[in-house]
């Protein structure tokens, strides 16, 4: 025998087989269409007997095997099934001689056969046969299962006739001697007389009456048979016989103890060659469809109504271990003989099945190992193929997976061999596929991703690039992309810098005919290969959402009842919202984005390959609004450690977005990538809340932008610093424009300002502006700019700054006084002669170590569109850095006395400590022209002052906090008084005026009223009373000169507050 039935099992001792074959030219779906129905017809219960006759179907079947047939009676044709088609008279004749021809294949073991015949009808139909049955198409048979059962009950009348005649025989020493064939030439000119051929001719006789009574359902019977087979030719050491006597006790023992039988799910993998559809071969593989083997009782409740019988049974049959112990025996016995090798083999795969059972795994790989080494004759590839699947499936069925996956890879090896003209790729393919668990693999990457790797590293990478091949060879280059993704993202750790340079040009090259996507592939035969993100190129080490930047951070207007006040607990600890609080922890972000604005999340990420790695279009995975991904693209260097990638969006809508992953497109490949497939990310969450739209405002100014950065205390950011340079007392305006660059219209605008970071004493107001021009262009639509003008003036105190005092009194002048800027800051060296600094002293005019600074913030606070009805607003900052340079001192001041009593002229000596030429004007007077460095003298005629509104100490402390404080505000007063009269704003005499100076000054402290004989006296704004009519003129003239004595003192207390502004820059 030389083709081995891979799928033999202990039972299909007591079967009788049946071939099933096509005559002439039947359609395939026709064929397996019937012989479905037929082989459905697999047990039939005996006539009038208790007795279960078995069938096994084949639709193929060597004839060689059947001369086995004396030597094991399972392997014997004794039933033939022939189904044609004929559709009229004239081709009946010809088709019956077909079926004769087929008969001859196998009639020398045949015990009957029946042709089935469809589509002929009319007289030859009609003429009733038992060994024809005609049926007018495929559609119209519903007897054949009939025809079946009583073609079955003709073979076991045969069956009994034969057992009944080997049983019974009385030749006594003319017993028949049974031979396989390559025993025949053996035997030639043997001694037929002697007596051990005739125990020898007994002792097959014995296993042959065995065989024939397990088959005709007889199991008792059979064991005394076989036992009695065993010990004749044990004398006689037949041992091929001998062999198959053990083992056919053993089958008769396994169908005792396993009335479920032991051939379980485990089936052919049998290729069906040209003829047979792929459809068909999987419906009908040999020993899968064909027939299920089933132990059934010799009685309908399984228990046999002879008590002594069953107990005769029991003590003739094998236990469990003594079955297993004849199969090693037996199969010791066929190794004996080169010719018995299949035998050999399916003895072991029998054996297998029964310790599968018994769940003796390792004993059972013995026997696999065995059968491994068994030589055959020079097997074909389909045969190679076949061997070695169901190698595989024992293997599996034992329990062991990776030996299994071995076989079958070997297997699929075998349909690509190089000596098959056509190679069977596909078949490849899904061998492979199939050892996939064996080498504990998964074609879901997400397996990957849990805990560390299982498996052998390098074989499973080997396997992968035979996928890769298997699939470029069938011709389907996604396939290919598939697998090759997934040994990138799966075993990038395990391979070696060049091998992740070669997979990366193997998955470019096929990336360029079919990028891959994340779409899952749905092979032939069902099998869904999931999709493979790249979350490994790069890898993702955390993920932040970032808030807007200061200018464009949406704030909530503040409500009567305060912020939040339902929503916030009075206690430390609630546990009713403990859950709810650790979830918002987790996910919920403490601020918000703005619709229709560009949001920001950034990504650690770094490159793990040796190379520079490029990532094309890079963007964010959201859900819950409808939200805008910007691709990025980004170029990692090789190996780039921890690197910062930004990735942006415009959210369209409002509500809270989560953002759930990242897409890349890596070496062509398209990846969704999810941060719960990411482990060990770190974020501060996933959702933040998106508020509807806000304008946006973007501020240009007329100054330049400044170098220094204001930080104001209350921690806020500034958009833009710009800067300007002063002189004292110089006034320069700021021009703003207000530029809507977003969709929304501007509709509510607040300025407000706020000197930082200075300690410098201001007078007057530093910046002043009228917002109602500007409010007037509102409402501002997108695109449209507004002005906003602010006066910047600066007048600061450098009387008590020492370095410059210092430079100054080198000369010899005594001098203090305001400094004034000018933003063009051109070094202008002074006149020689005019300047009556040495040159050394020169250099000192100018020098940065005098100037003063000063920083303001300007906050535009703004809001329109739907977000201003929802309450936000956005607040833009813009801060001011001022530098103040001083201008003009008074170096000296004296007074002479005027026409008028209530006037007198003020001689000023005024030094210019600018690198300009400065231009000093005064109320009818003549402008003063001063050169860089020059000093002149210039004559003022002035209107006496009175102080009579000046405020005494204060009756309320809670006003003013000490006297200081009063002394500052009574010199300012009287600075305004002074300013406001003169009308000049621009320079100080603080530190120059004497007592002299001020007695000139001071308006004398007495006013006559209109009333004659009345005297009014205003002191420091108290009233004195009245003198009488009757005084006299020379008591009023001593009391007006005492009460001037009087304000003379009070003046002198106040003379460091007396300001006189009279510089003015040309």
């Amino acid at each position: 025998m030389s083709v081995p039935d891979y799928m033999q099992c202990a039972e299909d001792h007591q079967t009788l087989l049946v071939v099933v074959q096509p005559v002439g030219i039947v359609p395939e779906e026709s064929f397996f269409r019937i012989y479905k129905r037929i082989s459905a017809v697999s047990q039939v219960n005996v006539r009038d007997s208790q007795r279960v006759l078995y069938i096994r179907y084949r639709h193929h079947y060597p004839p060689e095997n059947n001369e086995w047939g004396d030597f094991q009676t399972h392997r014997k044709v004794v039933g033939l099934i022939t189904i044609t088609e004929c559709s009229s008279a004239k081709e009946w004749p010809q088709t019956f001689e077909k079926f004769h021809l087929q008969k001859e294949m196998y009639g020398s073991t045949l015990y009957d056969s029946r042709l089935f015949v469809f589509g002929l009808q009319g007289e030859i139909a009609e003429q009733p046969r038992t060994d024809v049955a005609f049926y007018p198409s495929y559609d119209e048979c519903e007897t054949v299962e009939k025809r079946i059962e009583d073609f079955i009950e003709s073979l076991f009348i045969v069956l009994e006739s034969k057992r009944l005649d080997r049983a019974t025989d009385k030749s006594g020493d003319k017993i028949p001697l049974l031979c396989v064939p390559f025993e025949k030439k053996d035997f030639v000119g043997l001694d037929t007389d002697s007596r051990h051929y005739k125990k020898r001719c007994q002792g097959r006789m014995r296993k042959h009456v065995g065989d024939l009574c397990l088959q005709a359902g007889m199991l008792q019977d059979s064991l005394v048979h076989y036992h009695m087979a065993v010990e004749l030719l044990r004398s006689v050491n037949d041992f091929l016989w001998l062999g198959a006597a053990l083992e056919g006790l053993c089958s008769a023992s396994v169908i005792y103890h396993y009335p479920g039988g032991t051939g379980g799910k485990v089936g052919s993998r049998r290729a069906q060659g040209g003829s047979l559809s792929a459809e068909a071969g999987n419906r009908h593989r040999p020993g899968k469809d064909a027939i299920s083997i089933l132990f059934c009782a010799l009685t309908s409740n399984g228990i046999n109504a002879d008590t002594s019988a069953e107990i005769g049974r029991a003590k003739n049959c094998l236990s469990p271990e003594d079955i297993i112990e004849k199969y090693k025996e037996a199969i010791s016995y066929y190794g004996k003989y080169k010719n018995a090798g299949v035998i050999e083999l399916e003895a072991c795969v029998k054996a297998v099945r029964v310790l599968a059972m018994q769940k003796r795994s390792m004993e059972a790989s013995e026997f696999l190992q065995n059968a491994v080494y068994i030589n055959l004759r020079q097997l074909s590839e389909e045969e190679k193929i076949q061997r070695y699947s169901i190698l595989s499936e024992l293997y599996e069925r034992i329990g062991f997976h990776r030996k299994s996956a071995f076989f079958k890879r070997i297997a699929a090896m075998q349909c690509a061999a190089p000596s098959i003209p056509e190679p069977g790729w596909r078949a490849c393919y899904k061998l492979l596929l199939e050892t996939l668990p064996g080498y504990s693999l998964s074609l879901d990457p997400q397996d990957f991703s849990k805990g560390t790797h299982r498996g052998w590293a390098a074989v499973q990478m080997r396997l992968l690039h035979e996928l890769v091949y298997a699939s470029r060879r069938m011709g389907n280059p996604a396939l290919c992309v598939r697998h090759l993704s997934f040994l990138l993202q799966t075993m990038l750790d395990f391979l070696s810098d060049q091998e992740k340079k070669d997979v990366t040009q193997s998955l470019e090259s096929y990336t360029a005919k079919c990028p891959g996507t994340m779409e899952v592939i749905t092979l032939p035969d069902g099998l869904k290969l999931p999709p493979v993100p790249f979350t490994k190129l790069p890898i993702v080490k955390s993920v932040k959402l970032l808030n807007l930047p200061t200018s464009l951070r949406p704030h909530k207007m503040k409500s009567l009842l305060g912020q939040n006040v339902s929503t916030k607990s009075p206690f430390i600890y609630s546990p009713i919202i403990a859950h709810s609080r650790g979830e918002e922890r987790n996910k919920k972000i403490d601020f918000q984005w703005v619709q229709a604005d560009v949001c920001e999340v950034q990504l650690m990420v770094y490159n793990p390959m040796p190379f520079e790695l490029r990532v094309e279009n890079m963007g964010l995975l959201t859900t819950g609004v409808e939200f805008e991904s910007l691709p990025a693209a980004l170029s990692l260097p090789a190996e780039s450690g921890l690197y910062p990638v930004t990735l942006v969006g415009v959210p369209q809508t409002t509500g809270h977005i989560t953002v759930n992953g990242y897409h890349t497109s890596v070496f062509g490949v398209f990846s969704d990538c999810l941060l719960d497939n990411l482990p060990g990310v770190k974020t501060n969450g996933c959702t933040v809340e998106v508020i509807p739209a806000l304008p946006r405002l973007q501020i240009s100014t007329s100054l330049p932008r400044s170098a220094h950065t204001l930080q104001p205390s209350s921690g806020d950011e500034i958009s833009t610093n710009v800067s300007v340079q002063l002189y004292n007392g110089e006034t320069q305006q700021l021009i703003i424009k207000l530029e809507n660059i977003g969709t929304e219209p501007l509709e509510k605008l607040e300025v407000t300002a706020k000197t930082v970071n200075t300690k410098e004493k201001l007078y007057g107001d530093f910046l002043t502006w009228n917002l109602e021009d500007t409010l007037c262009q509102f409402p501002l639509k997108p695109g449209k700019i507004a002005t906003f003008i602010v006066n910047i003036k600066v007048k600061l105190d450098f009387s008590c700054q020492e370095n410059l005092l210092q430079d100054l009194s080198d000369d010899g002048i005594s001098v203090s006084g305001l400094p004034l800027s000018s933003p063009f800051r051109q070094v202008v060296k002074p006149r020689v002669e005019t300047k009556p600094l040495n040159p050394q002293e020169s250099s000192k005019v100018g020098d940065f170590s005098h100037v003063k600074t000063l920083e303001a913030i300007l906050n535009f606070k703004y809001s329109g569109g739907p977000g201003h009805a929802e309450g936000y607003y956005r607040n833009l900052a813009l801060g001011l850095h001022v530098e103040v340079e001083p201008s003009v001192f008074f170096t000296r001041i004296s007074t002479l006395p005027a026409t008028s009593t209530r006037q007198c002229h003020l001689l000023l000596d005024v030094f210019n400590s600018t690198e300009h030429e400065l231009t000093i004007s005064a109320r009818n007077n003549e402008d003063l022209i001063l050169h860089a460095g020059e000093c002149q003298r210039m004559a003022i005629q002035v209107d006496k002052f009175n102080f009579e509104s000046f405020p005494e100490s204060p009756t309320d402390g809670a006003q003013l906090a000490n006297a200081k404080q009063l002394e500052e505000e009574r010199q300012q007063a009287r600075g305004l008084e002074i300013n406001s009269k003169l009308d000049i704003w621009e320079a100080s005499v603080e530190g120059v005026l004497n007592q002299l100076v001020l007695e000139h000054l001071q308006l004398a402290p007495l006013q006559w009223g209109e009333e004659a004989n009345l005297l009014k006296d205003v002191c420091d704004a108290n009233p004195v009373a009245g003198v009488g009519t009757d005084l006299m003129e020379s008591s009023v003239a001593a009391a007006c000169a005492g009460q001037a004595k009087s304000w003379d003192r009070t003046l002198i207390s106040f003379d460091a507050a007396l300001l006189l502004s009279i510089a003015k820059l040309s």
